[in-house]
């Protein structure tokens, strides 16, 4: 550590020499990288976010439970009882026709003047419930056997289909993590070796002088750091740019969807870019260090 603190000057000296021998296919280099890790990047996001999604339908989770229409107030308070002390439901609470009205007009928006030209509330009062979205399965197996209740209205099919798409996200994250791993670490050695060649006398030189091979080979070590790390700096930018412009867009016509807070999104997504570059530069480095050993 100490001859590397004191040579410190010497190897950004030789960092600088060997990129400039290769500019072009350097510069090449970091931009692959960082466009490579900028996919990575959008992918993970759209993993977050989706998992974020799914969490919260599943913590807001209700099923609308209809009864017959000749079922008085009293009845519908101990059907709502009931049904409130199935196991895995949070909640029941009855909502009157005035309400499922009012719901109506809000989801309408504009719209709602269509309301008007009925004669009638057409909406009939029904129970709504909070559960646990693990246990709808059970929970609608026990309303069936209750009197009373006419049709339930669940989103299972709704959360099957996010849930399907959060797993695919994820299939997806792992398989570019992959190909992203070894795509940098055959790009990071093929230029450590061809730097190797390149100052392949230089080398020999050194070694006939007695340098130890640490010491030869630590201005390749940073080169391979600078251009990954400078790669994933590259896609944080980019991947921070472009969550920026798509929560803006968000907010508008899908605003109501529970997205993550943006800051928090892109530092963890900062942090894990940057990590994943320089673990996988470091395995570049030595990959193609002791591929052209000799």
């Amino acid at each position: 550590m100490k001859n590397i603190l004191y040579n410190t000057g010497y190897f950004i000296k030789e960092t600088k020499t060997i990129i400039r021998l290769n500019l072009l296919s350097n510069i090449l280099s970091f931009l692959s990288i960082g466009l490579i890790f900028f996919i990575l990047a959008m992918m993970i996001s759209g993993w977050w976010v989706s998992s974020h999604i799914v969490l919260a339908i599943q913590e807001e989770a209700e099923i609308s439970i209809y009864y017959s229409e000749d079922m008085d107030a009293a009845g519908a308070d101990r059907l709502a009882e009931e049904i409130g002390n199935i196991e895995g439901v949070h909640e029941a609470r009855l909502v009157s026709k005035e309400e499922a009205y009012s719901r109506m007009e809000k989801i309408l928006g504009k719209e709602a003047r269509v309301l008007e030209y009925l004669d009638d509330n057409p909406f009939n009062p029904f129970i709504e419930a909070k559960i646990q979205i693990e246990d709808i399965s059970l929970i609608l197996e026990k309303l069936d056997l209750i009197e009373g209740i006419e049709h339930v209205r669940d989103n299972r099919e709704v959360l099957e289909r996010i849930l399907g798409i959060s797993q695919t996200i994820k299939v997806l994250g792992y398989l570019i993590i992959t190909a992203v791993g070894i795509s940098t670490t055959v790009i990071i050695s093929h230029i450590i070796r061809m730097g190797i060649y390149d100052c392949r006398e230089q080398i020999n030189t050194l070694r006939l002088m007695g340098a130890p091979e640490a010491f030869i080979g630590f201005p390749f070590i940073l080169e391979g750091l600078l251009l990954t790390m400078g790669g994933g700096a590259l896609s944080s930018a980019l991947a921070a740019y472009a969550l920026k412009y798509l929560y803006t867009q968000a907010a508008g016509p899908i605003a109501f969807i529970p997205l993550p807070p943006r800051e928090a999104l892109a530092s963890s997504l900062v942090m894990l870019i940057m990590f994943l570059s320089a673990s996988l530069g470091t395995v570049g480095v030595f990959f193609g260090l002791s591929s052209a050993k000799n």
